[in-house]
């Protein structure tokens, strides 16, 4: 497996258009250009397609990278990525087409949203689905459907000509994400574009298609937080340093900043450690129990939540400087409070 060293991101190439994204709403062709040109989007798609093929302890160190150069840029990264654990699921030829160009991305949910009617040679479909990310530049989207008088869900796949974006992407955070709900009607999806995420249909896969999903989600989005949450203690030490040089409130907040920062890196090292020992044991072809699964996702969710919360009250610390829109702090902090939000990040009910 190829390896992206951690010095690959450039991070001020990165940087240099977080504050037009947050502004319009939008990825830059030239970032979405270097993200294409590093494949950024293809960490888990095989060599023979122009992938990456990383592994899971590896391609989190990337997501955490990047959404410390930008939280936009991380966000996408990981879930324009996370559409290469659909690669074995579908046909050798349809995964070689699909798969093969350069700017190869996958936007759309894997919520049950539409419904396929069966048809001569494949299904048309009808369906709207939410949160989207990634929907103004993804060259193919998937979807599930419930088959029309079944229970049985199955993955389309369909062509950016059959989807309409809706444009309805209106979050406080992660702005230029582009996690558009998409409307498809009566489209064409012949059987070949459509798959089963419980059935591999090529030799393309890796260790990290057998990982366990959720598991491999909730990891995915754990290291977004961190990676946000490592930009803003960054920005806040300088901005402490400019504004309020040599003054004792400096040594104060200074001290604040690094308790929860001393916090964040306990609970990061936490996470990171026990994902690395699920990836030995899984590399070790050992099935994860229920039990190992549940602690991998409670210690990720941990990581996720401290580095939320600590962010959350280091930023009162800085008045005003922390509610401006324009301010790099608040950008910082919006992004990491909306990508906390999601759902494989929400605090479990006690006991569970």
């Amino acid at each position: 497996m190829t390896e992206v060293k951690q010095e690959r991101i450039d991070v001020a190439r990165i940087r240099a258009h977080s504050e037009e994204m947050d502004r319009t709403r939008a990825v830059p062709q030239n970032l979405l250009d270097y993200l294409i040109e590093e494949k950024l989007f293809k960490l888990f798609v095989p060599e023979q397609l122009g992938g990456r093929m990383l592994g899971l302890p590896e391609a989190l160190s990337v997501f955490r990278h990047v959404s410390h150069s930008d939280g936009n840029a991380g966000w996408l990264t990981t879930i324009g990525s996370g559409g290469g654990m659909f690669v074995p699921n579908m046909t050798e030829d349809t995964a070689h087409e699909l798969f093969s160009p350069a700017s190869a991305v996958i936007a759309g949910s894997g919520f049950p949203a539409g419904t396929a009617v069966p048809a001569e040679g494949g299904y048309r479909v009808s369906g709207e689905w939410k949160y989207c990310s990634g929907a103004p530049y993804a060259s193919m989207f998937t979807a599930n459907c419930t088959i029309e008088g079944t229970d049985t869900i199955r993955s389309m796949t369909l062509m950016p000509d059959q989807v309409e974006v809706l444009g309805d992407w209106n979050a406080f955070g992660l702005r230029a994400t582009g996690s558009h709900s998409i409307r498809v009607t009566d489209a064409f999806v012949p059987e070949n574009r459509t798959f089963s995420i419980f059935e591999q249909q090529n030799a393309f896969s890796g260790p990290v298609h057998s990982f366990p999903f959720v598991a491999f989600s909730v990891a995915s989005f754990t290291a977004v937080c961190l990676g946000i949450a490592d930009h803003f203690y960054e920005e806040a030490r300088s901005l402490a340093e400019e504004k309020w040089p040599g003054a004792d409130r400096q040594a104060f907040v200074l001290g604040e900043l690094e308790q929860h920062e001393r916090e964040h890196g306990k609970q990061a090292a936490s996470f990171e450690s026990n994902v690395r020992d699920a990836w030995t044991r899984h590399l070790a072809g050992e099935a994860m129990t229920a039990e190992e699964e549940q602690h991998l996702i409670r210690t990720a969710k941990t990581a996720a939540g401290t580095a939320r919360s600590g962010v959350q009250s280091a930023i009162r610390h800085f008045g005003m400087d922390a509610v401006m829109e324009q301010s790099p702090l608040n950008r910082i902090w919006r992004d990491l409070s909306t990508a906390a939000q999601h759902t494989f990040l929400l605090p479990e009910p006690a006991g569970s």
